[in-house]
This record gives C-alpha cells, sequence and structure tokens, in this order.
C-alpha cells in the first residue's frame, strides 16, 4: 500500500492553517479525500476565521479559538446530515481558513483621463492614482461572492476586481465635490475620506469585506488641460502685474509733483501740476483722465469727491460730509478735490459745487498767491 492510499484511509484529528506571510487570503483544508475524526482539534488563529462546507452549503463559522469538533459545536452541520441523536463517527466537510487581517498595497489609479468641470477653469481633463487596503468582514459572504470552488485565494485574484469598482467610485467623487484643481492639492485627507465613505458600503455588500484605509497619492492635469490652466495663469499674472505698475506710476505722480511747493505758487501751482500727474497717471491705469487706445476704461468711480490731503488721496466723500470736515477744520479751500467729469484734480475753493461750504464753514481763507 502506497503512502496516499494510507493518507486516504485515515482520520483527521487536527485541523489548522499556519499562515506563511504570503497574500493569501482563503485557505481550503486539503482532506485527501480522508474524513474528519469526530472529536478532531480545530485551532482558528487571530486574524482567522474557519468555514465549514457541506456538499455546496455553508454549514458552520468558527471565529479564533482552539475546539473539539463534535455534535454541540456542528449544530448546523448535525442538521445538514440529519444525525437527529447526533454522530459519533468520522464526517465528511470541506473547511476553508478566511484571513480576517487587513491586506495592504491596493493601488488604484484611472486607466485614462476623465473630465471633471472646475469652477474656476471650466472643464479640465485629470488622472488621479492612490492606494486602499481592506479585510474580510463576512466570511461567509466572501466566500459565495468571491472566493467560490477556488482552493487557495490570493490578494491578485481580487485586485482587478476591487480596482475597477475603486476607479468608478473615485472618478464620481472626485467630480461631484466641486472644487477646483487647485484646492484639491490642499484636500487630500478630505478627499480621501469622502473616497472611503462611498466605497466602504459597497465592497460590504458586494463581497464581505471592509475598507481599512484610503489614500490620494496625486491628481494631475493632462498635458493639454495643464496648458489651458497655465495660459489663464499668465493671463492673472499679467493683468497684477500691470495693476501694481500703474498704481505705483500713478503714485509716484502725484507724491512728486505735488511736493513741488517751490515752484509755480506752491500748493496751487501744485495742485495744478498734481492734476497733469492724474492725467498722466490716468493714461496707464485708467483713472481720471485720457484713456489709452484700444484698451477697456474701468467702471466708473463711486459718487463723490476724492480728496488729496497730507499726500494720501482719499474719499470718495458725499458733499454732506465735506461740509463736516470743513467746519471741523480738517480741509479747507486749498485742499484738491477731484470727481467724475473732471478734467483733473482743482483746489476746492475753485470748486463752484464747493465753494459754497467755506461761508458755511468758517472764515473763508485767502485765495492762493499768484504766480509772478
Amino acid at each position: 500500500m502506497g503512502l496516499l492510499d494510507k493518507l486516504k484511509g485515515e482520520f483527521i484529528d487536527i485541523i489548522e492553517w499556519t499562515e506563511d506571510g504570503s497574500d493569501t487570503i482563503a485557505f481550503r483544508f486539503e482532506r485527501y479525500g480522508n474524513e474528519i475524526k469526530n472529536g478532531a482539534k480545530l485551532t482558528v488563529r487571530e486574524g482567522q476565521s474557519a468555514v465549514f462546507i457541506n456538499e455546496g452549503q455553508i454549514a458552520d463559522v468558527f471565529e479564533p479559538g482552539m475546539y473539539d469538533l463534535t455534535t454541540e459545536n456542528l449544530p448546523m452541520l448535525s442538521t445538514l446530515k440529519g444525525w437527529k441523536y447526533g454522530f459519533h463517527s468520522p464526517f465528511k466537510a470541506e473547511v476553508v481558513f478566511i484571513s480576517t487581517r487587513e491586506i495592504t498595497g491596493f493601488g488604484w489609479g484611472t486607466p485614462g483621463p476623465f473630465r471633471m468641470r472646475d469652477p474656476e477653469f471650466g472643464v479640465l481633463e485629470l488622472t488621479a492614482r492612490g492606494h486602499f487596503s481592506f479585510h474580510v468582514m463576512d466570511p461567509v459572504k466572501f466566500i459565495r461572492k468571491v472566493v467560490g470552488t477556488e482552493g487557495d485565494f490570493t490578494k491578485e485574484e481580487i485586485e482587478d476586481r476591487l480596482r475597477k469598482k475603486f476607479v468608478t467610485e473615485a472618478i464620481s467623487g472626485i467630480a461631484e465635490m466641486n472644487k477646483s484643481f487647485y484646492d484639491m492639492a490642499q484636500h487630500y485627507d478630505e478627499i480621501s475620506e469622502m473616497l472611503k465613505e462611498r466605497v466602504d458600503p459597497t465592497f460590504l455588500e458586494r463581497y464581505g469585506i471592509g475598507l481599512d484605509d484610503t489614500s490620494v497619492q496625486s491628481i494631475d492635469l493632462t498635458e493639454r488641460s495643464a496648458e489651458k490652466v497655465e495660459k489663464r495663469d499668465d493671463m492673472f499674472f499679467a493683468s497684477d502685474r500691470m495693476g501694481m505698475y500703474e498704481r505705483k506710476a500713478r503714485a509716484d505722480a502725484m507724491l512728486g509733483l505735488a511736493g513741488n511747493e517751490g515752484a509755480g505758487g506752491g500748493m496751487a501751482a501744485g495742485g495744478m501740476g498734481l492734476g497733469m500727474g492724474m492725467a498722466m497717471a490716468g493714461q496707464m491705469s485708467g483713472s481720471p483722465g485720457q484713456q489709452t487706445a484700444g484698451r477697456t476704461p474701468p467702471p466708473p468711480p463711486p459718487s463723490g469727491y476724492f480728496l488729496y490731503v497730507n499726500g494720501q488721496q482719499l474719499g470718495p466723500y458725499p458733499v454732506p460730509q465735506i461740509q463736516q470736515m470743513i467746519t471741523g477744520g480738517q480741509i479747507n479751500g486749498q485742499t484738491m478735490v477731484w470727481r467724475q467729469g473732471m478734467a483733473g484734480w482743482a483746489a476746492l475753493q475753485t470748486t463752484p459745487e464747493l465753494a459754497g461750504l467755506l461761508s458755511r464753514g468758517g472764515q473763508v481763507p485767502p485765495p492762493p498767491p499768484v504766480q509772478q
């Protein structure tokens, strides 16, 4: 009698699975045609479940622990066998061990670009990738939905199926967040948590597994969309730089001309020069004065008068507020003013609408000296 024949004639009295650190998720205990001895020892280690299958039906599930396989420990199997008074002889049943520990190293990534409507840049094409891990939560469902009649079952055999479902949910979830591409890079943790909440119920329902961790490693633009974003960035950068140069030119013109008190009659002459400076700056900035040909003028400024006090432009102020400032001695007739429709800055006392306020605000100051 050969060794195999001898094994076939023996009863199994120890059932266990010693994991070897591989990526095996399901391990089918080989009986070699032998029967399991009544009273055999079953060892289920931490991170494992043992499922007994009899003629294609799930009979019993054992969680971590050590068991003597008797009628009391196999109530479902006893019912299936029809052993009304229990059994004392060997029996045949398949035993499948399921690893319930965390299975790591699952990468996911979009197979190609997907389209998303960005709130800032319009429709963009993106790619995304990351990782996830899981563990078996429902061994019975996992056997029915995934393992089937397989012998050993490794993570590679389910990886493609899980990845496809994960990517489908990732594409839908990222698009529905309605975040700008720029904001996404600051919220990978939030996106990862969103994906876990979307995918976890589906995986549990379909496969009996639960997600332990999800991560987003990168969300990238395609080359075409990157060019689109770059052009938009360049346009805004150029606009911002132009605005900075215009503001500087305006300030330089005002400060330089207003500070020339020694030439042409002091403050009044300086005020006229200031008006000229503002006109020159207006050619660059779109402020009051002539507009550069071909440029779209800015929207009109708010109603009221702008004031030039102590080297600063203030306002605009409505006429009643200017009256209060005159009364309080904050401004006087020599204060330079401007409003929409005026050709340039002018002294308050030379402005018809405001000149009458001086008599109500106190003594009218003397007119500026006439240039010789």
